[in-house]
């Protein structure tokens, strides 16, 4: 007779998650939710308003999808600061490119939204083969070219706006599609795209072993270059991707737009719980810390706050975060 008894299955209880649940585990989570609850406490009732919120993801979408691509190159153990003098680069020159074709062309719209695209990725790749073939830091090499597409926009233009002939460009940016802003969508479809990738495929498993330690990678036969190339390529698309949505949302562009715009990326990317030493991170923290400082931002305006301190409170949110980061690898 057999009297092994069958152990219970510890993993059915439903309850087991929250038994086992840690705060320090999730601060991004918890983090997103005590500052949601704060902003609805600063900014009662108007925060909560839909149009409130559907205001607050228009303006994230910019710099949030950027920083999607930014995760990638990040945890990929780099960094670019060329993503806003990028985008404005790209910018002006869909514009150019644009204002060939006649004003009311559909088609041209169609060219100019590939153009941006690939111009954006041709941008990225350059950043990419100077880091890799070039064997320069990241840090140096994008802020070189940093001042090289701002400065290049700055001359095409003359300095001044680049407007588009286009009636019909102004469409693509400020769109709307089933109540929700066009940007707000292309910034939740790469979301989706480049979680599958980090997370589902072997190349995203390289990029966060490249990150983690370059030399084990190496040893284990991983292509270094091409898997820290290639992400500068995805942040150069993104790029080019929000490029398209600002300019045409403007239907036109400043040499001066999207300054700003790397801090942004990389606070997002930060706060999301990508480690700034590489080897780990999430594309669903990312768009929780682009959403976070979405928030930050707009609870300030409600709340009366001085717009000057909004940089203040988003830097002491980075600083915040970081801290996190330290504390619970220690």
């Amino acid at each position: 007779m057999n009297n092994d008894r069958q152990q219970p299955n510890r993993d059915s209880n439903p309850f087991s998650y929250f038994r086992n649940f840690r705060i320090s585990d999730h601060p991004t989570g918890i983090g997103f939710i005590l500052l949601f609850i704060l902003a609805v406490i600063v900014g009662w009732p108007t925060f909560l308003q839909l149009r409130n919120l559907t205001n607050i993801l228009r303006q994230i979408s910019y710099t949030g999808i950027i920083a999607l691509g930014m995760t990638m190159i990040i945890i990929s153990g780099g960094i670019d600061l060329s993503v806003g003098s990028m985008t404005a680069f790209v910018g002006g020159l869909t514009i150019f490119f644009l204002n060939l074709f006649p004003s009311d062309s559909v088609s041209a719209l169609i060219l100019a939204s590939i153009f941006a695209m690939a111009a954006g990725a041709v941008s990225g790749l350059f950043n990419g083969i100077l880091v890799t073939k070039g064997r320069i830091a990241p840090f140096i090499a994008t802020l070189g070219t940093m001042s090289i597409f701002r400065s290049l926009i700055q001359y095409f233009s003359g300095a001044g706006n680049i407007l588009s002939n286009n009636i019909l460009y102004a469409d693509i940016g400020s769109g709307v599609f089933l109540g929700i802003p066009v940007p707000v969508w292309v910034f939740l479809i790469v979301a989706v795209i480049l979680h599958i990738v980090l997370e589902n495929t072997r190349f995203g498993r390289y990029v966060c072993a490249v990150g983690a330690n370059e030399q084990v990678a190496r040893y284990s036969a991983i292509r270094i270059q091409i898997i820290k190339m290639i992400p500068y390529v995805i942040t150069g698309f993104t790029a080019g991707l929000t490029a398209l949505l600002w300019s045409s949302r403007l239907n036109c562009i400043n040499p001066s737009d999207c300054s700003g715009y790397e801090l942004d990326a990389i606070a997002a990317a930060v706060i999301g719980g990508t480690s700034m030493n590489g080897g780990k991170g999430s594309i669903i923290g990312t768009v929780m810390g682009a959403v976070m400082l979405g928030i930050i931002n707009n609870m300030l305006v409600l709340g009366g706050v001085s717009s000057y301190l909004q940089q203040a409170a988003r830097g002491l949110v980075i600083i915040v975060a970081v801290l996190l980061q330290y504390n619970n690898k220690n």
